[in-house]
């Protein structure tokens, strides 16, 4: 039983006979958590020993687990909801939600959702150091060693760092806007100082630190810190920035997904 609403997981059935029965008390588990972790905790336990679900209601609750967790792999939703993986990347495909940059799986570690990425970072370690061995440009670029191998052979036979395929999915995909509309930031960081459920404690101020040094600027400001960091840095940088942009993704994302009814 979920402790905050009170709402019944698992276990339905169990609860409607001890009604039956005419039985005052029942012996419960709660657990805690958010709405959404709930769901995904009840689509578990129905999988496990539950009365299986239609492959509609399958397709309704992995709909709904992209749209809570979509950080979360194609893999990880299907084992949580008994689907195909094939089958939760068709559903991902079609759906009108957002991507993420990068997806946990059922290992629980974080791998890029596009590994074009990576690859195009080995490429530019690799033309800057040739000799450098394939696990010190798989440790930099975040990649895999099979993948720094992959990049450096392709390399070497004048191929591309990127796949045919995943050139071909880069093809498909809608062009990234030029422009962006920023909201005042200032005003917003202001407003945010004066909630109090923030000023007072540890880690609202500590947020509304963070926030202050990551306000971004406008497109200007930003190319012009992008045309003045040097060229011996820019890797680095490149790393910091992508690192730094995957974690507050994450907040968004824990965030978005967090339902607060």
């Amino acid at each position: 039983m979920h402790r905050e609403t009170r709402r019944v997981i698992d276990g339905m059935h169990r609860l409607r006979a001890a009604r039956f029965r005419g039985d005052e008390l029942i012996e419960v588990v709660f657990v805690d958590g958010s709405s959404a972790d709930v769901f995904v905790l009840a689509v578990e336990l129905n999988r496990a020993h539950g009365l299986p679900l239609t492959m509609a209601e399958r397709k309704s609750a992995a709909a709904r687990i992209m749209d809570s967790h979509p950080h979360w792999s194609d893999r990880k939703i299907a084992r949580t909801t008994g689907l195909a993986a094939s089958t939760i990347a068709s559903l991902r495909s079609s759906s009108i939600s957002g991507t993420v940059e990068r997806r946990t799986g059922q290992d629980g570690r974080i791998r890029p959702n596009d590994g074009t990425g990576g690859r195009q970072r080995a490429s530019d370690l690799l033309a800057q150091n040739p000799n450098a061995s394939v696990r010190e440009v798989a440790k930099i670029a975040r990649i895999s060693v099979g993948t720094a191998s992959d990049v450096r052979a392709r390399l070497r036979r004048g191929e591309p760092a990127v796949t045919a395929r995943q050139q071909a999915v880069l093809k498909l995909r809608p062009a990234a806007a030029t422009q962006r509309t920023s909201p005042d930031y200032g005003r917003v960081l202001q407003s945010l100082r004066k909630d109090p459920s923030l000023r007072f404690t540890d880690v609202g101020r500590r947020l509304l630190r963070l926030l202050d040094g990551a306000a971004p600027g406008s497109v200007e400001q930003i190319a012009q810190i992008a045309d003045s960091v040097p060229e011996h840095c820019r890797i680095v940088v490149v790393d910091m920035a992508r690192e730094c942009a995957a974690a507050w993704q994450h907040l968004a994302d824990q965030l978005a997904g967090r339902d607060t009814a």
